[in-house]
């Protein structure tokens, strides 16, 4: 097959026989990505399934939540914003650093620095951007912050979703007509709440505030993930991934 046919992203390039898929415990398992069709897009290789091993140098990769650069250089590359674009939730400052290096207007806020992304008045009424990407604190998964205000702090499941519905409001107000809101977000197991499906709940608020799903989701592989290095005495299915939602604010 010509190389030109065959999509980049492949977890492995390299020959493995059959036998592999029963790898040893603690081996990795390398698999074929299906091949994408060929069309106009500004990245071919963005397609829903995104795996990139390599982090790239964004961010801080030891700072909470880091989730690498690529998705994020692939999304703007793709969607190409003409005007201002955010990140409410900065971190370490993944977004920022990207939009540096693609020379795209940024603006960029966290908790750490004292901003509530999910006040409903955090945001400036004359402030309007052509793409938001956000990547929230999990709910109790990984305390992120000292800070009460802090998502991953709330106190139960229903407080965490009515801030976190308050912030999907929030970066739908401050986007353009025609703007896009991206949102990397996974599901997990809680001790007490059992399954915590923060997809489903992510596209419930994004379309009660009237946002519209813009494409595909993308499912992104998560290397890296401080969990994969950890062993358990129970027995579960792990996660080896979470998603990116694309949102638009109707024109």
């Amino acid at each position: 097959m010509h190389a030109s046919t065959v999509n980049p992203f492949y977890a492995a390039r390299f020959q493995r026989p059959a036998s592999s898929i029963s790898a040893e415990p603690g081996k990795p398992v390398y698999a074929k990505l299906p091949q994408a069709p060929i069309n106009t897009s500004p990245v071919p290789h963005l397609t829903s399934l995104y795996h990139f091993s390599r982090a790239g140098e964004y961010g801080d990769r030891s700072y909470p939540g880091n989730c690498g650069g690529n998705l994020i250089k692939d999304l703007l590359r793709y969607f190409q914003p003409g005007g201002l674009v955010c990140d409410p939730m900065a971190g370490s400052g993944t977004f920022r650093d990207v939009c540096e290096e693609l020379r795209i207007p940024c603006m960029s806020w966290d908790i750490h620095d004292g901003f509530d992304a999910c006040d409903p008045q955090a945001f400036d009424a004359n402030e309007a951007f052509d793409f938001i990407w956000a990547h929230p604190a999990y709910w109790r998964q990984k305390l992120y912050a000292d800070d009460a205000r802090d998502l991953s702090r709330a106190a139960t499941l229903e407080i965490f979703l009515r801030r976190y519905g308050q912030f999907i409001r929030n970066c739908g107000r401050a986007l353009k007509p025609g703007g896009k809101l991206a949102i990397l977000m996974g599901d997990y197991c809680d001790r007490e709440e059992g399954f915590v499906p923060l997809t489903f709940h992510t596209k419930r608020l994004a379309f009660q505030c009237g946002l519209v799903q813009h494409c595909t989701d993308i499912i992104r592989f998560s290397h890296g993930a401080s969990s994969s290095r950890k062993v358990y005495r129970s027995s579960f299915i792990p996660g080896l991934h979470d998603v990116c939602m694309i949102f638009d604010r109707s024109k």
